[in-house]
């Protein structure tokens, strides 16, 4: 009686091998070293969702008053507010795919680690998009000269004013006390392309804020902070042209941009793989895997989060 042999490669994905629990947890951790969001924004409160429809109450900071003292006299205390901010996990998405049986046994290729990987991209694709789309459409335009979607600031126009953009936002968020540490600025790409044709002036050392070797200086945007900003490139943060009620953001090939900027603390985020499943196909011989992702996304401080707009090309 004849034997038959796996082909090489087969117990890279057989049936039953593959464990969604452990997929699941390989996708997030892909998936949270490659989003921008899950960089700029606060995530303390990702451990406390688990569905769809959660929510989660953030006690605001309470402002405390601070006032003069003289020898002797009463002195007043201050009753402090317990206003609260509601996170709720009201987005989703879901990828869903399958394997043959046949492919499966006959390939060399390792199936689980290019569908976690493709998995972890495609979900923080979608939602970088998502929330950058939110703060965008939520944050407020600056009175500094950082373009509003109706007058965008034209980027060409010299060399330095994409340099004096980053300089005013500075600006308005030191007038708003917002903290100098995580400091962020979000981008597209055609962004920091322009930035870097005016590398004269952002090799001086005033602007980098320290010497040694920084990521707009060598073509990369890094955690080397640029006014106090660390800068982040994307594709998702885009704005097509056309009139306002038209635009659409994140559209490729336009040459008006959006660009935000902010602090950290300002926007919270939560996310969560809240399910991801391994069944069978009733209509053919393969797996399918599937998973569901949830998120929750609010603005916490409206005056350490704004949106600008400029024209390149």
């Amino acid at each position: 009686m004849a034997t038959m042999s796996n082909a090489a490669g087969y117990n890279n994905l057989p049936s039953g091998n593959w464990v969604p629990a452990v997929y699941s947890q390989k996708v997030q951790k892909f998936f949270r070293r490659a989003s921008v969001v899950e960089d700029i924004t606060n995530t303390d409160y990702a451990g406390e969702i688990e569905n769809f429809g959660d929510t989660v109450n953030i006690v605001k900071e309470p402002s405390i008053t601070v006032s003069d003292y003289a020898r002797g006299q009463t002195v007043n205390t201050q009753t402090l507010a317990d206003d609260k901010l509601q996170l709720t996990v009201d987005q989703g998405s879901y990828f869903a795919f399958k394997v043959d049986d046949i492919e499966e046994r006959q390939s060399h290729v390792n199936w689980e680690a290019l569908a976690t990987s493709s998995g972890a991209y495609s979900l923080k694709k979608n939602y970088d998009y998502n929330v950058l789309k939110n703060i965008y459409d939520n944050a407020a335009t600056s009175a500094a000269n950082t373009g509003t979607d109706g007058s965008p600031i034209d980027g060409d126009a010299a060399d330095d004013t994409l340099a004096g953009i980053i300089s005013a936002a500075k600006t308005v968020l030191d007038g708003n006390d917002v903290p100098e540490e995580n400091r962020w600025l979000v981008a597209p790409p055609a962004f920091f392309q322009q930035l870097r044709r005016a590398g004269a002036k952002l090799m001086d050392q005033s602007v980098m804020g320290e010497s040694g070797s920084s990521g707009i200086r060598n073509g990369k945007v890094t955690d080397k902070p640029l006014y106090g900003f660390n800068m982040y490139s994307t594709n998702a943060i885009a704005v097509s042209s056309g009139a306002a009620a038209s635009k659409t953001f994140g559209s490729a090939g336009s040459n008006e941009y959006a660009f935000l900027y902010g602090h950290r603390g300002a926007v919270a985020t939560a996310n969560h793989i809240a399910k991801t499943e391994l069944i069978r196909d009733p209509d053919s011989f393969s797996d399918i895997v599937r998973g569901l992702h949830v998120f929750g996304r609010k603005i916490l401080r409206s005056d350490a989060v704004y949106s600008g707009v400029i024209t390149i090309g």
